[in-house]
C-alpha cells in the first residue's frame, strides 16, 4: 500500500493555491465586501444597542404580536428579553443578534432568488445539489482560514463563515416551496392569460410562503449555533463568555451563558415559527 500513500493527491496544496490566488486576484473585491459588511453590522448593533434595552424588549414583544397574535407567546418572549437583562448579558446578546440578523438579510437576499431559479431549472439544481452538500457538511471550523485570510479579524470573517453554512438552508427550502406547488394552479393561471412573473408572485411565491418562512426560522437557528465558533475569529457576542468559560474551565460562566443562548435561541423560534392551520 505505500505505493498508494506515497502518491498522495495533493488537495490540500491545491486548495492553498486557490486561496493563494483569490487573494491575489480579489482582494479589492474582498475589501470592498468587508465595508459593505462592517456597515450592515454597525447598522443594526446602533439599533440594538442605542436605546434603552426596555424599548428594545417592547419593540420585540410588539413584533412577537404582530407575527403571532398571541399573548402566552408574546409574554414569553418579553420575560425572556428580561432574563437576559437580569443576567447581565444584554451587550453579548445585542451582538450575537446583530450576527444572526446580518446572517438573515444576506442568506434570505441571497438564498431565495437562488431557490426560485433552480426551482425552474432542474437540471442546475442537479449541479448545485453537491455544492449545497459541501457547504453544509464541511466541518465548519474550516471556514474560518480562508475567511481570516480575506477578511482578518472580527465580526465580518464570524457572519462569512456563518452564511456560507447557513446558505443551503434557504436555497433548498426555497426550491422546496417553489418546485411543490401544484402543476393545477400554474396551469389555472396559464390558462387566464398569467406572465411568468405574474405566476411567480401571485401562485408560486404564496403557495411556497411556508417552506420560505421555514427557511428564515432555519438561518436564525443555524446562525444563532456558530455564535460560538464565530467567537473564534474574533466575533462579538454570547459565543465569548463560552470560550472564556472553555479556557478557564469556568463551570458557572459557560452554564450561564449557555442557557442564555438557549433562551435566545427559543426566543426567535416562538417569534418566527409559522403554525399551519
Amino acid at each position: 500500500m505505500n505505493w498508494l500513500t506515497d502518491n498522495k493527491i495533493p488537495l490540500g496544496d491545491w486548495a492553498a493555491d486557490a486561496f493563494d490566488w483569490l487573494q491575489d486576484v480579489g482582494q479589492p473585491f474582498f475589501d470592498a465586501l468587508a465595508l459593505v459588511m462592517e456597515a450592515m453590522i454597525e447598522a443594526i448593533l446602533w439599533v440594538l444597542q442605542t436605546p434603552h434595552p426596555l424599548l428594545v424588549i417592547g419593540a420585540f414583544a410588539a413584533l412577537t404580536w404582530a407575527l403571532q397574535r398571541s399573548w402566552r407567546i408574546t409574554l414569553f418572549v418579553a420575560l425572556g428579553f428580561l432574563f437576559v437583562l437580569n443576567q447581565g448579558y444584554w451587550e453579548e446578546t445585542a451582538e450575537s443578534l446583530t450576527l444572526v440578523l446580518s446572517a438573515c438579510v444576506v442568506c434570505m437576499g441571497v438564498g431565495v432568488p437562488i431557490g426560485i431559479a433552480v426551482a425552474h431549472r432542474p437540471r442546475l439544481y442537479a449541479w448545485m445539489r453537491p455544492v449545497l452538500d459541501l457547504m453544509q457538511t464541511l466541518p465548519t471550523f474550516v471556514y474560518l482560514i480562508p475567511a481570516i485570510v480575506f477578511f482578518g479579524i472580527g465580526m465580518v470573517p464570524g457572519l462569512i463563515a456563518t452564511v456560507i453554512f447557513v446558505l443551503p438552508a434557504p436555497i433548498r427550502l426555497t426550491h422546496l416551496g417553489i418546485s411543490s406547488t401544484p402543476a393545477a394552479l400554474t396551469e389555472a393561471a396559464e390558462a387566464f392569460g398569467a406572465t411568468p412573473q405574474q405566476t411567480l408572485w401571485k401562485v408560486e411565491l404564496p403557495y411556497a410562503l411556508p417552506q420560505i418562512m421555514t427557511g428564515l426560522n432555519q438561518t436564525i437557528m443555524l446562525s444563532l449555533s456558530m455564535v460560538v465558533i464565530a467567537a473564534l475569529v474574533g466575533a462579538d457576542g454570547l459565543g465569548v463568555p463560552v470560550v472564556r468559560a472553555l479556557n478557564q474551565v469556568n463551570t458557572s460562566l459557560g452554564f450561564e451563558s449557555g442557557i442564555v443562548i438557549v433562551v435566545v435561541a427559543i426566543m426567535l423560534d416562538r417569534m418566527l415559527r409559522m403554525e399551519h392551520k
